[in-house]
């Protein structure tokens, strides 16, 4: 197996993105075949380690694809590179409710990871020292160096001896603060990769202070330490005789919110992809056998896809005729006949489901839920499960009741327009916490190509 190193943070807001980032982006430079992986269920942050490798970025999730899922994608995609870098979410123990499980640490410890624990460190000076003894001995884990962020070089002098002395531990760089690098936020995180000026410029910047204030050779021999650990061979559903179809993904400014090993499955199950787009496309292809709408910002970008009537005209004539379609979050607003912006603004989508969804100013049932069919459905029967992840600021009139949404509170609502061949929702799945949704899916679209 590959060397091995996550970067963790002591909480969210410590800097963990802007370290990852400038690490991935110095080793590239160097010339080091490294591939990037993001914990937790966050789609913006692996777009920036694209933009530093070049590579698709994978999202690890313990809650969404199972242990052996998050193992199976570590070794699977890891397995031919010089080192991995995996990116931890919030701080390095935050799981799910009260509990560690699904955190940092936990893909840590089940991949046998080491981890760097970046400390944002400004106005601190000794007490730095007992907040990483407090995350050294809270639970067992791999923590093996630190990286203090947004202190100057003349700072890290002085923090370096005074941790490696008390805690026995490698204080292996540190990251100023550096305002031509700042990454501008919106309502689900930071704004994306693609929208921001100077991107590469950025991303340049930070591998030029990672190369000055990091020791890439101590970083190296910490992934160097990773053990091999167990994964399964094989994680595909039993059938996998599906035919070849052709499934077209949207992709452009509006829709841009996806797993990379969500179109992995989809391929090794029988999917050739192909993308669209909603807003620069005049027409949709006419030899798609599936359609798949991610989630996105569709509400910035309201008036664009009100105006492609050509597209939208042979896009819903496609789906009232029967073309198979999964959509979540962003896709399912896009489907329904109205959406309504922050701004109050309404524009016109596909009207393909019937109703509005509008824009919020608070989140809406955010968090983890496991998703059980209450009828037959597209995707599975009644009954079957699947975890799903809600995030979003926005509600519709019509939010569908095939599924029940149960957090581990309890807290419980109805999700989930499934009519046909429409599967449409809120909900964000990772297809490997359980492939029979995207093996049906796939069926589906099989029996759609031949009844053409």
């Amino acid at each position: 197996m590959s060397k091995r190193v996550m970067i963790a943070g002591a909480l969210s807001g410590s800097g963990k993105t802007t370290v990852t980032c400038a690490l991935l982006a110095a080793l590239a430079s160097l010339g080091k075949d490294v591939i990037s992986f993001k914990c937790g269920p966050d789609y913006i942050d692996p777009m920036f380690h694209k933009k530093a490798t070049g590579l698709e970025s994978r999202n690890l999730d313990v809650f969404l694809m199972g242990e052996e899922g998050v193992k199976y994608s570590v070794a699977l995609q890891a397995a031919n590179r010089e080192i991995a870098v995996l990116e931890g979410v919030m701080g390095i123990y935050d799981g799910l409710g009260q509990g560690s499980f699904s955190s940092s640490n936990h893909v840590s410890v089940l991949t046998n990871t080491p981890a760097i624990l970046t400390v944002n460190a400004k106005g601190a000076a000794l007490s730095v020292c007992a907040l990483i003894k407090g995350f050294l001995e809270f639970e067992a884990n791999n923590i093996r160096g630190v990286i203090l962020n947004n202190i100057s070089e003349a700072m890290f002098r002085f923090y370096k001896p005074m941790i490696e002395e008390r805690l026995n531990i490698s204080v292996i760089g540190f990251m100023p603060h550096i305002d031509e690098a700042r990454i501008e936020s919106r309502h689900l995180g930071l704004v994306t990769a693609d929208e921001i000026t100077e991107i590469k410029k950025k991303i340049r910047v930070l591998a030029e202070n990672a190369l000055k204030s990091m020791d890439i050779d101590g970083l190296l021999s910490i992934a160097g330490q990773a053990e091999p650990f167990d994964y399964p061979r094989e994680f595909l559903p039993a059938s996998r005789k599906n035919g070849r179809v052709k499934i077209y993904i949207a992709r452009d400014e509006a829709f841009s919110f996806w797993y990379e090993d969500n179109h992995d499955l989809l391929k090794a199950l029988g999917a050739e992809i192909s993308f669209f787009s909603p807003i620069h496309d005049k027409e949709f292809p006419g030899d798609a056998d599936g359609l798949i709408l991610w989630g996105g910002y569709p509400e910035l970008y309201g008036a664009a896809l009100e105006r492609n009537q050509s597209l939208k005209s042979g896009l819903k004539s496609a789906v009232n005729g029967g073309l198979p379609v999964y959509a979540e979050c962003g896709g399912f607003m896009y489907l329904q006949e109205r959406l309504t912006d922050l701004e109050g603004l309404t524009f016109e989508m596909l009207g393909v489901l019937p109703g509005k969804a509008s824009m919020t100013k608070k989140l809406q049932n955010f968090g983890y839920y496991e998703i059980e069919a209450q009828r037959d459905n597209l995707l599975c029967g009644t009954g079957e499960k699947i975890n799903a992840h809600f995030f979003r600021h926005s509600a519709s009139e019509s939010e569908g009741d095939c599924f029940k949404a149960v957090k581990q509170s309890g807290k419980s609502f109805p999700c989930i327009v499934s009519e046909g061949n429409i599967f449409a929702g809120y909900q964000h799945l990772h297809f490997w916490g359980n492939p029979v949704f995207a093996d049906n899916f796939i069926k589906a679209c099989g029996d759609y190509k031949s009844g053409k």
